[in-house]
């Protein structure tokens, strides 16, 4: 019955863990075409409340100008993409032996805690509206509810 049990608990670890490296892998994927995505909203902006419309196009403006004047600063959203890619693949040892590697589960949910000072006193630095700030906020929240999960069932799979 517990290796039963313990076999079930390993396939629910693994399931919310392949979720939750794909969103950290598709949401760092989107830094790379960051302007045409904002192009592309752009031109389908219209269904946007004006509060919204009104600041993606600051940015957009503000992207298309960097872009072709200081291509080079484009390369830095290149890492950042690349950090949530290499950061996806550190989950492969908890999806491999959850047990062993439950500092790793531990590590992305502190990572999701700190997302909150990051965007809270990062945000009105660089002229972040708040609620923008919110949205950043809300991957942190959105990321840990999975992780945590799969600690706990991860704490249930030790105690077999």
């Amino acid at each position: 019955m517990k290796t039963y049990t313990g076999l079930l608990l390993k396939k629910k670890i693994r399931g919310w863990l392949l979720l939750f490296m794909l969103f950290l892998i598709l949401s760092g994927i989107t830094a790379f075409p960051i302007q045409s995505e904002l192009s592309f909203i752009m031109q389908h902006s219209a269904f946007l409340p004006e509060f919204l419309q009104q600041w993606l196009s600051i940015i957009y403006n503000e992207v298309n100008i960097t872009s072709l004047n200081f291509p080079h600063l484009s390369y830095g959203t290149d890492w950042l993409a690349f950090a949530h890619i290499v950061i996806a693949t550190a989950f492969i040892g908890p999806y491999i032996d959850p047990v062993k590697n439950v500092w790793v589960i531990q590590f992305g949910m502190i990572a999701c805690i700190m997302v909150f000072p990051l965007a809270l006193i990062a945000g009105p630095i660089r002229q972040i509206p708040f609620f923008w700030q919110l949205i950043d906020c809300s991957f942190g929240l959105i990321g840990i509810i999975p992780l945590f999960i799969i600690y706990q069932l991860t704490n249930k799979l030790e105690t077999l």
